[in-house]
């Protein structure tokens, strides 16, 4: 239908009703829509967002956009030369991608139909995303279909996407291209990829609900009396007890899934627990991570029995165990830094992490916090390299109004005051000026802080815990740093090992990281060769456990195989390797005579013997063992370090 045709269709619609006219309903109806928003039918193009917004937009969808990631770059080849583009957008019809025909891609640039233009209907008309969302099922929308004249040079096919687990409405999946050229199979193929996502997104989310529940059992013992409601990241309720929805006020149980979603699902991680603790007083609360990433967090309801005056430290004990025992590695000098951290947690002692760059320090950090006394208080991150010079000031301190030109009119706290009750993360402490590590020396000693351009103190009550990957005495020796507040922030020191001294914790994480990232990407948990393992071993990795994770995201984007060889590796890699051997050198992953520790106390077991008559009927070689045991090789290095037998004497 041309132009005049579709117009004289929606008239005819207007007066006669569906039963009269050709125009298709979901068409007509949108038409009607459009009209009433007072869209003009002369628009050009879409609003288009700045990079902030476009920036905020992605990192508000980031998981829909991971779980469409391996569809995006399929459509870049596939309908690289077929005259079309496929485009991903949010449920608000903003475009967060786009991919396909290179040619069409710059094509839409001119009607803003790319990567920060919003498509729904209030803004740009009758188009397949902005209907597809609108009427919530597939939409195609054909040249003079689409509502804004300049915008008809276009045929588009547009499919929502749902969350699987509560059909939340996520966004859009649209193939879009020229009148001339398109395909009449396009809305076929955006209904199949927005199923595909689907598809990706349950996958993501079993994985994080089996996460959870493993750790409900590990803790039930441990709250056989209390009632239980086990929430993934996105408020969906996972799991309950029998009683614990009773126990709740809400309207009616039907209620419940809107309260989570209010409180857990649409905050951030940090703000969980406020939420949880205004919504739920009688409530504790436990965050569960995986590798670092929120999976979702168990709600202990409490009942009306009192609650002790000091809740955080009631609940040291069991967050310790938790947050330590996610920080992955079996090695000997991590189960003692673990141990010691534990120490620490307890102790309201300042604490200065040291330790390479990529090592983990913000997970000891964060692991601290959570096991020690304000466990429910704020943790608050401040990067002293990573700020301009002239803001650390109002950033730590704060600012009263008229501080300074642009300040705002209220003024503002700094992040001292708002970790009040809870941690001062400071990362990068060594690059803090020394002109502003006198006050912030005065802060820790007294206890009080002083916002710029104000005469009047604060009281804070904040446990500190420092990080840097420098030498702090040997930057006191140079004049700077200041020895007196060396002293003040490292009354005690915890060194995290680089990876390189970590043994066999190298492959562990990299089958972890390899299986979590095949998860979010939707295929099969790859395995290695034993080639690729020696060279994860003999590597020095300089950029520690984040290189190590970088590495594996990237050979699962690149790598269509399930399993991973040396070629796969990036070049500096393969490189370590040529020169190792051109050197005689042997590589540590290679089989090793084993040293046994005597059994500690309780490790005795038929399982232990079991792996150990295995391991010497297969000469020491780890990989056969494994084979003949059943069992992946990173669970058999874990058994071992568990039952004391170390590879070699240095692990």
């Amino acid at each position: 239908m041309n132009q005049r045709a579709i117009r004289l269709a929606w008239e005819e619609f207007q007066q006669h009703g569906r039963k009269a006219c050709v125009l298709p309903r979901a068409i007509a109806a949108s038409w009607e829509r459009s009209r009433s928003f007072g869209v003009g039918t002369a628009l050009l193009r879409a609003p288009l967002a700045d990079e902030a917004e476009i920036f905020r937009r992605r990192s508000l969808n980031a998981a829909f956009l991971a779980a469409s990631r391996q569809a995006l770059e399929r459509s870049r080849e596939m309908l690289r030369d077929a005259a079309s583009m496929m485009i991903l957008a949010d449920r608000t019809g903003f475009v967060l991608e786009t991919a396909g025909d290179g040619r069409v891609v710059e094509q839409g640039k001119g009607n803003a139909l790319q990567t920060g233009g919003a498509w729904q209907e209030n803004a740009i008309g009758t188009n397949a995303i902005g209907t597809a969302l609108a009427e919530q099922r597939p939409v195609k929308v054909t040249g003079a279909e689409h509502f804004c004249e300049d915008v008809q040079r276009w045929s588009c096919a547009a499919a929502p996407v749902h969350h699987p687990l509560d059909g939340e409405l996520l966004g859009a999946v649209d193939i879009s291209g020229p009148v001339a050229t398109f395909n009449p199979q396009s809305l076929a193929l955006a209904a199949a990829i927005g199923r595909e996502i689907e598809a990706t997104l349950e996958k993501a989310a079993k994985l994080d609900h089996e996460i959870l529940l493993r750790h409900l059992l590990s803790k039930r013992s441990t709250w056989l009396s209390e009632d239980i409601l086990v929430i993934d990241r996105r408020g969906y309720l996972v799991h309950s007890t029998e009683t614990a929805v009773r126990k709740i006020d809400t309207a009616s149980p039907d209620d419940l899934p809107h309260v989570l979603r209010r409180i857990i699902g649409s905050a951030s991680a940090e703000a969980w627990e406020r939420n949880c603790r205004d919504r739920f007083p009688n409530a504790g609360l436990e965050i569960v991570k995986d590798e670092g990433e929120v999976a979702g967090c168990l709600i202990v309801l409490l009942g009306k029995r009192s609650i002790p005056a000091s809740p955080a430290v009631a609940r040291a004990p069991r967050a310790a165990a938790d947050a330590f025992d996610e920080i992955a590695g079996e090695s000997a000098v991590m189960r003692d830094i673990r141990e010691r951290a534990r120490k620490l947690a307890a102790n309201p002692l300042p604490v200065l992490i040291e330790g390479e760059t990529g090592v983990g320090k913000e997970l000891f950090a964060r692991a601290i916090k959570a096991a020690s006394a304000c466990a429910s208080g704020p943790f608050v991150p401040v990067n002293c390299g990573g700020m301009a010079r002239d803001l650390i000031a109002s950033e730590l301190f704060g600012y009263v109004k008229g501080a300074f030109t642009g300040a705002d009119g209220n003024g503002r706290p700094g992040k001292i005051e708002k970790a009040d009750g809870g941690i001062l993360c400071l990362d990068e402490i060594g690059e803090m000026p020394m002109d502003l590590q006198s006050y912030l020396l005065r802060v820790l000693e007294d206890g009080i802080v002083y916002r710029v351009g104000d005469h009047e103190g604060r009281p804070v009550s904040i446990r500190l815990v420092s990080m840097t990957n420098r030498d702090l005495m040997e930057e006191v020796g140079a004049g700077r740093f200041r020895r007196d507040l060396f002293y003040r922030i490292a009354a005690a020191r915890l060194r995290i090992p680089p990876l390189r001294e970590r043994g066999d914790d190298v492959l562990v994480l990299a089958e972890r990281f390899a299986a979590r990232t095949a998860a979010r990407l939707g295929r099969p948990s790859p395995s290695f060769s034993d080639d690729a393992l020696m060279l994860f071993r003999l590597y020095g990795w300089p950029g520690n456990v984040r290189e190590l994770r970088n590495v594996i995201d990237a050979v699962l984007a690149l790598c269509e195989t399930d399993k991973i060889d040396v070629e796969h590796l990036p070049l500096e890699m393969r490189l370590c390797d040529k020169a190792s051997r051109a050197a005689g050198a042997e590589p540590e992953a290679a089989a090793k005579p084993l040293t046994v520790l005597p059994p500690r106390r309780g490790m005795k077991t038929p399982e232990r013997e079991a792996i150990l008559a295995e391991v010497e009927a297969c000469g020491g070689n780890l990989t056969e063992a494994a084979r003949r045991l059943g069992i992946a090789r990173s669970t058999l290095y874990v058994r071992l370090a568990k039952y004391g037998v170390l590879r070699s004497p240095e692990d």
